[in-house]
């Protein structure tokens, strides 16, 4: 066995592409191998027409401040993400001032960013989310109207026929944003090769074993014939989606016991008549349907891929066991161990209604779906959309002392004790908080280097190490720069 390299990513995503970047930034010395399954890179989560694209800064996702039960609507989480997306526009800032990313509109595009409610309940709650974020400094610029005129100026198909009389409310973020993260996770690997990282494709780890040596066996065959192969590693970060709970199950590290996935597919309708597209300019977000996970939130959104603009409406939830597009339809039960059996059972047990939801969706056909379009944008005709297959998420679920097991939603970093090997569970908001994600894990994997490395990272991202919310001036500040940089609205 040849002498170990210092990483191994497993998967080629935007987690590993944003990983590899602060890496070879900080530790331009190592060396730094890349394992991606498929043919390409960025042709799972990180695809773009895999997932919508939302820059999730909580300006329109209306499951990142839900309403208490005694009706009061608490912002925390909303800043938190919005403060994790700006550190990520701070990277791509960095990157692009250097040369590394290309010109800003081939991967990120100013797209207003809306919320649209019907019904006097959520109206009422809407009202107040706007109240409470309209203090904050990074909300700075939030809109709200009741006015159909106003909503109509803002997004003419929400508003085309729309009945009388019935109440409903919007907010608008006019700087808001779509992002094309395969395109930026091509863009990040296609810098790293030219700076010696090496990107293998067609290659598919399959498990993980500690040597006495501290280091890390990666095994691996190639997807084209099989053959295997390994290689030892000092440090592995496991970003492959719904594929990471396998190889940490593999690796035996205690603290992967007891978490399990859920995977839930999605479909979108999708239309690039010219006509329609050029009617509508936002990523327009609305409340799930009762026992819809979060990710299903339906929105009506611009696409930008490759310069060209298109509308997705969705998503609508999907069932496979496969744990990623291009999975196996063993995975689902493949995970099962006795330390995440019961969690498992127990998040079954304690969610029929996410149960309910799923079999609802599974018996639309197209005119169904199109029906739900239509109460977003009440013209929508059939024969204009088509329906599109999106990725796959895989929903955390995980032992909890006081109910046995819970769904969570949002990403989770499972780490072993000595810090030499990492993995990424959860989906939405990932791919927008990547930076934020892996600052963390550098805090975390290696706590004797973080402080040698921070110089190099305060440049890269400048509010590293600090809020930027409690600051009106900082935050204008820090948001005006990254817009001009990417070429997007502040």
């Amino acid at each position: 066995m040849s002498e170990p390299v210092d990483v191994v990513l497993i998967g080629g995503g935007i987690m590993s592409a944003t990983l590899g970047t602060l890496l070879q930034r900080l530790q331009p010395d190592w060396k730094i191998v890349v394992l991606e399954r498929l043919s390409e890179v960025a042709e799972e989560s990180s695809n773009a027409w895999n997932n919508a694209g939302t820059g999730h800064a909580a300006l329109c996702e209306l499951n990142y401040m839900p309403e208490g039960k005694d009706g009061s609507v608490d912002p925390a989480k909303a800043i938190a993400i919005n403060e994790q997306f700006q550190q990520s526009r701070q990277l791509w800032s960095s990157l692009i001032e250097q040369g590394v990313l290309d010109e800003p509109k081939t991967f990120i595009n100013a797209t207003p960013h809306m919320t649209f409610v019907r019904g006097e309940k959520d109206v009422t709650y809407l009202r107040k989310r706007y109240e409470e974020l309209r203090k904050q400094p990074l909300f700075a610029g939030i809109e709200y109207s009741e006015d159909s005129r106003v909503i109509n100026q803002w997004a003419p198909l929400l508003m085309q026929k729309r009945k009388k009389g019935e109440p409903f409310a919007a907010t608008r973020v006019p700087a808001g944003t779509d992002v094309d993260f395969g395109a930026l996770t091509r863009q990040l690997f296609d810098h790293l090769q030219a700076e010696g990282v090496e990107v293998r494709t067609n290659i598919e780890a399959r498990k993980l074993r500690r040597q006495k040596d501290g280091t890390w066996r990666v095994s691996y065959r190639h997807s084209l014939g099989r053959t295997p192969g390994s290689l030892d590693a000092r440090f592995v970060f496991v970003g492959a989606g719904g594929w990471a709970i396998k190889l940490l199950q593999s690796s035996g590290i205690p603290e992967i016991s007891g978490y399990g996935v859920f995977p839930i597919g999605g479909q979108w309708l999708k239309t690039s008549n010219p006509a329609i597209v050029a009617q509508h300019k936002a990523k327009v977000y609305s409340q799930a349907s009762v026992g819809a996970p979060p990710m299903s939130v339906p929105h009506l959104d611009t696409r930008v891929v490759d310069g060209e603009a298109s509308l997705l409406f969705g998503p609508f939830a999907t069932f496979s066991p496969k744990f990623l597009k291009n999975g196996r339809i063993t995975d689902i039960v493949a995970q099962v161990r006795p330390g995440n059996l019961w969690p498992m059972i127990k998040v079954a047990i304690d969610n029929p209604s996410l149960i309910s939801y799923l079999v609802g969706e599974l018996l639309k056909n197209h005119k169904k779906k199109v029906d739900s379009l239509r109460t977003f944008m009440p013209t929508a005709k059939d024969e204009d959309w088509e329906l599109l297959q999106a990725g796959q998420r895989a929903q955390v679920m995980k032992k909890d002392a006081q109910k046995g097991g819970v769904l969570q939603f949002g990403t989770e970093v499972v780490t072993s004790a000595d810090g030499s090997i990492a993995g990424l569970l959860g989906a939405s908001p990932g791919a927008s908080t990547a930076a934020s994600i892996m600052l963390g894990l550098l805090k975390t994997c290696f706590p004797d280097r973080i402080a040698g490395w921070e110089p190099e990272l305060k440049k890269l991202i400048p509010s590293y190490g600090e809020t930027l919310n409690g600051d009106a001036a900082t935050a204008r500040a820090s948001v005006e720069r990254t817009a001009g940089v990417l070429g997007i609205t502040a």
